[in-house]
């Protein structure tokens, strides 16, 4: 079974070795850069085994982008702090979705509703509708990426009809094939970019509950992430353009 590899970052300037991943279930660290060849290099190494592959990479690679403790301990947050994000966010908030579905969004009544009528509800009145469209007003940018399955999850077509009421706020909705995002290399994760400098990250059950939000400001954990939303919205189209592609596609 092929290992769940994250890409943690390179000081490459031309998108080349070196650079450093993570292995998300053992916790093994995997570092790219140039192959130690020459036998007499070899021969000074001390505990060098047979199979073993010696590399050479610049000492900012690991200050910069390795592990800083030796077990990541989360730091997790409310939802009361996680709320108040959207509204004391200075600049920016970006969002990428990676699931087939969410348990909130089974519980609410524009659910049903789309179930029966094929389009989400246009409601503009809620708590979160209010405040995005005071944020987008105030010049503030809020922006989001969906992956989608081919073909798409039932929980997928819903948010993509409600993508209407996240645009009427003044959001930035896109969306992407599951595919195409594999070929961008997204982690399948679930988490919001707030002023470029602050990353929460979402957390969720095997039956899509919403369990809880881990933060980070680590500098280049933050890079990370941010690097990730910019290959999202490359990768991806604006929601209704996407909508278009899913008749011609299915």
């Amino acid at each position: 079974m092929a290992r769940r590899l994250r890409f943690n970052g390179t000081d490459s300037k031309n998108g080349g070795c070196p650079a450093i991943h993570e292995d998300l279930d053992s916790g093994e660290v995997i570092v790219q850069g140039r192959p130690l060849t020459e036998p007499e290099d070899l021969s000074r190494l001390q505990h060098f085994g047979l199979g073993d592959v010696a590399v050479a990479v610049p000492r900012e690679l690991l200050v910069n982008h390795g592990p800083k403790e030796m077990e990541r301990v989360p730091k997790l947050i409310g939802l009361a702090d996680f709320g108040r994000l959207f509204e004391t966010f200075e600049h920016s908030a970006w969002h990428l979705e990676t699931r087939r579905g969410y348990a909130s969004d089974r519980e609410d009544d524009g659910y049903a509703e789309f179930l029966e009528t094929g389009v989400a509800p246009m409601d503009l009145d809620s708590d979160w509708c209010q405040n995005i469209r005071r944020q987008t007003a105030a010049g503030k940018y809020v922006g989001r990426v969906r992956v989608v399955d081919n073909p798409p999850a039932e929980g997928q077509l819903f948010l993509l009809s409600y993508a209407r009421v996240n645009a009427a706020t003044g959001e930035d909705v896109r969306n992407l094939w599951r595919e195409d995002a594999e070929s961008a290399h997204l982690p399948e994760e679930d988490f919001w970019v707030f002023d470029s400098r602050l990353v929460a990250i979402l957390r969720f059950d095997d039956a899509e509950v919403f369990r809880d939000v881990e933060i980070t400001t680590e500098p280049a954990e933050v890079l990370r992430y941010c690097q990730v939303r910019d290959a999202a919205v490359h990768a991806s189209v604006p929601y209704d353009q996407f909508a278009a592609q899913l008749h011609t596609k299915g």
